[in-house]
C-alpha cells in the first residue's frame, strides 16, 4: 500500500468517526475499507491519539489529539491578539513574564509571551512544547480535562525532567483536585531548575478550558513568600477576562 494510499484510508476512518462512536464493522461500511484494514488503521490511530476507544466499550470516537489540533487551528491567531494586551498589564503587575499557552495532544504549546520588566528574566518560551505534566499550564488542562483522557496521560511512563517533577500518578490527581478548587496551579522548578510558574485556564463559549494565561519567573525572587495566593488569582482574573473577550468575540 503506497503512504498516499494509507493517508487517504486514514482520513477517511477519521470522517466516519466525525458523528460520534461506531465500531469497526461499521467504521469499515462508512470508510468502504475491509474490516481488518480498518482496524489495523484504529489501532495506529489511537497508538497516535487521534483515536480512542470509548471506556467499557468496543466503539471507536476522535481521540484528544484532533480535537486539539481542531480547536488550535483557527482561534489561535485571534486568541493571541485577544491576549496581548491582557498579557502586558499581567506582566506589568506581577513583575514577571507572562504567556498564553494552549494543549496540543499530551504537551502544552506555548504561543505568546510577554517579558518581564527586570533586567534578569527567563527565555522567551514561545514555539516550544512541553510536557503537561511538569509545567503549570499543562496541569490546568489535565484538571480540566476529561477524566479518560487525564488517566490515559497518568498510565504513561511520565519523566523525570529535574529532581522536583511530580511523576506520580496519585500525587498528580491529588494536585489537580487542588487545582479545580483553587482556580490555578503553581510549579517550582519542576521542568526546568530555577524557574516558578503559575498559571490558570481561559475557557470559551461552551466553558471547555482550551488556552491557559501563566506567568513564570526566577525561582529565587519569584513568587515572594506569602503572595503565591494573591498572583494565583491576579492570574486567574486575567484568564477569565480574556475568556470573556473571547465569548464576547465568538457572540
Amino acid at each position: 500500500m503506497s503512504t498516499v494510499q494509507s493517508i487517504a484510508r486514514a482520513f477517511a476512518v477519521l470522517s466516519a468517526l466525525a458523528d460520534g462512536p461506531i465500531g469497526v464493522t461499521e467504521v469499515a461500511e462508512r470508510a468502504r475499507l475491509p474490516k481488518s484494514t480498518a482496524a489495523r488503521l484504529l489501532s495506529s490511530l489511537a497508538a497516535e491519539g487521534a483515536v480512542e476507544q470509548v471506556q467499557g466499550d468496543t466503539r471507536y470516537r476522535l481521540g484528544g489529539r484532533i480535537v486539539s489540533l481542531a480547536a488550535g487551528v483557527l482561534p489561535t491567531r485571534s486568541l493571541v491578539a485577544l491576549a496581548g494586551p491582557l498579557l502586558a498589564s499581567l506582566a506589568s503587575d506581577v513583575g514577571e513574564a507572562a504567556g498564553l499557552a494552549i494543549p496540543d495532544g499530551f504537551t502544552v504549546h506555548y504561543v505568546d509571551q510577554v517579558d518581564s520588566p527586570h533586567p534578569v528574566g527567563v527565555r522567551d518560551w514561545t514555539g516550544t512544547r512541553l510536557p503537561m505534566h511538569a509545567v503549570s499550564s499543562g496541569l490546568v488542562f489535565l484538571a480540566h480535562m476529561h477524566p479518560t483522557e487525564a488517566e490515559r496521560l497518568l498510565a504513561q511512563p511520565l519523566e523525570h525532567l529535574t529532581s522536583r517533577t511530580v511523576a506520580d500518578p496519585d500525587a498528580i490527581r491529588e494536585r489537580l483536585r487542588r487545582i479545580q478548587l483553587d482556580g490555578y496551579a503553581w510549579t517550582s522548578e519542576e521542568y526546568a531548575e530555577g524557574i516558578a510558574s503559575v498559571a490558570a485556564g481561559v475557557a470559551d463559549e461552551d466553558g471547555e478550558i482550551i488556552a491557559a494565561v501563566h506567568v513564570h519567573g526566577p525561582a529565587y525572587r519569584f513568587p515572594v513568600a506569602g503572595s503565591e495566593r494573591r498572583v494565583g488569582t491576579t492570574v486567574a482574573a486575567t484568564a477569565a477576562a480574556l475568556g470573556e473577550r473571547l465569548r464576547h468575540r465568538s457572540g
